[in-house]
Order: C-alpha cells, then sequence, then structure tokens
C-alpha cells in the first residue's frame, strides 16, 4: 500500500508540474520590492504547506579583515532568543504550530529555513524578523554557540574531505577571494578570541534589508505576503552587498598538496582549479553541462570507467562549485584506499586528460541534457525544491523567467560551445592535485 501510495503522489505531482509547465512556470511567481526585500512568491498547489526561504550577505566572506568566526557566531545566536522572548519560549511557539525555523552561513550569505501551515505565515514571518532584528546577544549564550564552534571544528579536524577541500581552496584561490579557505587552527584562534562586541557590531553592518532575497513558495497568496511582510520588517534598515574580488582568480602552477592524517582507511583526493567563471557568465552553463558529461552521477565518465571498470574506487566524480555570486572552483573528488592512490590519480588525470583534449560527444550532450532536465524537473515538483531554485536563480542575477528558460538554455547549447568552455577555462596540465588521508608530505 505504501509502494502505491507513493507512485500515485509520483504520478499526482508530474501531472501538476506538466500542467504549471504548459502555462510557463514562472507565470506563477511574482517578484516586488518590501521594505528593501527582494520578496518573491509563488503559490503552489500544495494544500496549507509554506516554505520560506532566504540569504542576505552576512556569511564568511564578510569577516574581510576582521575575526573569521565572527559571522558563523553570528548566525548561531539568532535562535537563542529575542529581546522579547527567549529561546524556550520561542521554542514552546513553534512547537505548538508544528513549524520549523533554521539558520546557516556560508561563503557569502546568512540563510533562513523555515516552514509552517498557512494558516500560521504571519507568526513565523514575524519571529524570522524578530530574530533577525532583535536577537537577545547573552553573554552565556554566545559562550556556549563559542564552544559548540570550537567543538565542531575539532570534530571536522580528522575529516579527510574537509581538511582536502580546506587545502584545495587555499591554493587555487588567492587570500582576500571569498572563496579562499582559512585554516581549522585559524577558526579555533578566531573562535576564541570573538566577543559579543563584535557580533553586535557585524550584525549592525550586514544584517538589514539591502539585497537580501526571500522566498515563499506553497498555500500562500502574495498579496498576504506582502502584508506580512510590510508589517514584520517595517523599519528595518542597513545591509551589504556580496564581496565581489576585483577580478577573477587566475590559476597557480601545478602543485601537489598532502595532508597527512594518521590511521585514515581512506584519503580523499581533490583535482582541479580556479575556473574564472560565475554561474551566470556566458560559458558557465556550458562548462557545467560538460563537466555533468565527465562526472556527474553513476552515467559520467568517471564512474563508468575509475569505478566500474577499474574498480578503484567506490564513488568519483566532478562538479563546478561556489560560482553562484563570484566565480568558483573545478574539481574531481574521490576516495581511493591507500595502496590504490596512485593508480586513482593516474586513472583521473587520464580521464580528464582525454576529455579536455578530445572533447564531449553529440550523443554524450544530448544524454546529458534529457537527464539534467529531467533532474531539475523533479526537483521543481517539491515546494522545497522549488522555493530553493527560485532563490539560487535570484543570487546568480536570474528572474523567475529562467523556471522557465533554464531548460531551453541547455538544449540550446552545442557540442562545439561545450567543448570550447572546456578548452578555454581548463586546463590539465595546471590543475592542483590535494590528498588527505594516510599520505606523506613530500620532502
Amino acid at each position: 500500500m505504501i509502494r502505491a501510495r507513493a507512485i500515485a503522489l509520483l504520478i499526482l505531482g508530474t501531472a501538476v508540474l506538466a500542467q504549471a509547465a504548459a502555462a510557463g512556470m514562472s507565470d506563477q511567481a511574482h517578484r516586488s520590492k518590501i521594505n528593501g526585500i527582494d520578496l518573491i512568491t509563488y503559490h503552489s498547489n500544495v494544500k496549507d504547506v509554506i516554505v520560506i526561504l532566504a540569504a542576505l550577505p552576512a556569511g564568511d566572506a564578510m569577516a574581510e579583515s576582521g575575526n573569521i568566526a565572527i559571522p558563523t557566531l553570528s548566525a548561531m545566536m539568532l535562535d537563542r532568543g529575542t529581546k522579547a522572548l527567549d529561546k524556550f519560549a520561542i521554542a514552546e511557539k513553534l512547537d505548538n504550530v508544528g513549524a520549523e525555523i533554521g539558520f546557516n552561513v556560508g561563503v557569502e550569505s546568512l540563510g533562513v529555513q523555515a516552514k509552517c501551515l498557512k494558516k500560521d505565515l504571519a507568526l513565523i514571518i514575524e519571529t524570522i524578523a524578530a530574530e533577525l532584528r532583535t536577537p537577545a546577544l547573552q553573554v552565556s549564550e554566545f559562550n556556549k554557540a563559542k564552544q559548540q564552534f570550537i567543538g565542531e571544528l575539532e570534530a571536522s579536524a580528522q575529516d579527510t574531505g574537509a581538511r582536502a577541500a580546506e587545502a584545495f581552496n587555499r591554493s587555487i584561490f588567492p587570500a582576500g577571494h571569498p572563496n579562499h579557505s582559512h585554516t581549522l587552527d585559524e577558526y579555533r584562534a578566531a573562535a576564541g578570541s570573538a566577543t559579543i562586541d563584535e557580533i553586535r557590531t557585524f550584525q549592525a553592518k550586514y544584517y538589514g534589508p539591502a539585497h537580501m532575497t526571500l522566498v515563499i513558495v506553497g498555500d500562500v497568496s502574495d498579496a498576504d505576503a506582502r502584508v506580512e511582510i510590510n508589517k514584520a520588517f517595517a523599519g528595518w534598515s542597513g545591509g551589504q552587498d556580496y564581496v565581489r574580488p576585483a577580478a577573477p582568480a587566475a590559476s597557480p602552477a601545478a602543485a601537489q598538496i598532502n595532508v597527512p592524517l594518521a590511521d585514515k582507511p581512506s584519503v580523499t583526493m581533490m583535482l582541479g582549479q580556479a575556473t574564472g567563471l560565475r554561474y551566470s557568465d556566458p560559458d558557465g552553463l556550458a562548462l557545467n553541462l560538460g563537466t555533468a558529461i565527465l562526472g556527474r552521477g553513476f552515467t559520467g565518465r568517471l564512474m563508468q570507467t575509475v569505478r566500474d571498470k577499474e574498480g578503484l574506487t567506490y564513488n568519483i566524480g566532478a562538479g563546478v562549485r561556489d560560482d553562484t555570486v563570484v566565480d568558483g572552483a573545478w574539481e574531481i573528488s574521490a576516495s581511493f584506499a591507500p595502496s590504490l592512490l596512485s593508480k586513482g590519480v593516474e586513472a583521473a588525470r587520464r580521464e580528464v586528460a582525454k576529455w579536455w583534449q578530445e572533447g564531449v560527444t553529440e550523443q554524450e550532450l544530448n544524454a546529458r541534457k534529457q537527464g539534467m532536465i529531467g533532474s531539475y524537473s523533479v526537483g521543481l515538483s517539491t515546494t522545497t525544491g522549488l522555493a530553493q531554485t527560485l532563490l539560487v536563480n535570484t543570487q546568480r542575477g536570474y528572474d523567475p523567467s529562467w523556471l522557465d528558460e533554464y531548460p531551453k538554455a541547455l538544449k540550446a547549447l552545442t557540442a562545439t560551445q561545450v567543448n570550447a568552455a572546456i578548452k578555454n577555462h581548463l586546463n590539465p596540465s595546471t590543475m592542483i592535485l590535494v590528498e588527505a588521508g594516510s599520505v606523506q608530505v613530500p620532502k
């Protein structure tokens, strides 16, 4: 019965999506400026449920030359009470209506996620606004947040993936670039020395409606959403734009970086470079499509060769990342047993060199287009997936019409365009190799 119900729901979701697509999905979206906030609402056919996502420029990059732990610690303070209600009272209010509110920090953005019923929209918007505008910032809670953050850092100290990514980002992005990583030791020291006054100063400068995007999707009317946003955020001011480098990152000379972590059963390998591209740049979509052919999922070349044919790893893939606001990175990532590491690295280098030199075929291109459009459509069939897509598209600089334009833009790409993007923005001979795990530091 469960399987039959799941199939029925999938068919219903597909039918709803097909009906929306026929009319143009973006026709259901409304965009307006409310008290400086970029508000996007989308009424879907999911009865009673509403998903709220937001982002504002208050991520790690905004620490600039200050204490690098402050953006994360600032976000950690948001659900620890407001000037009007302590954290227990807020938790009780949310529990009583079955709603959720959460915060997270990325490279560039402070993110907000919430889910509620239609009848509780005003309550949730009011609570989010209070947490952003009037957090309690109690010293006792701040000290707990510091210890929690330091504990999370300690937990990641022996994570081969985290340590590989840290070394990789430090190597391919120059100091001062938003995607340049700080070390674990730097974060640990910064968290230990952070003060509550630094939190207050950071929030006063970076928390505000300027450049904030708020997306509300579900059983919501645009008029009701605008009323509640206007009421909850009236009089709020401030905020800063995203940090953007003066020039895209240039690819450094080829190098190998080993990060030794004792007694690890596998080694995380990363191979790649900075692209110099944002997602919305002319070659951005073409490079993403070409990269998907090389290394996305079980049908990618890397999985079919390095894993399925040669049996060197369980998981390997390629992707373009961190390119929403600024120029990003291109990478192959994989895990290998220490005894298979050299063969695995050799195989990865061989496949990327072949892909770069010979390019992708029309057959691969057409198959991957279909797969990507299918995955995109499945993502849009859920309330959360649709909200996430609208938010990311907005951060990339697109308006809601990109919901309909993306599949068209993907279909229009040719093998010539994709292969040119690969050649123009990547160079296997200058890629950085990072190995983290049971490896030795070269003498």
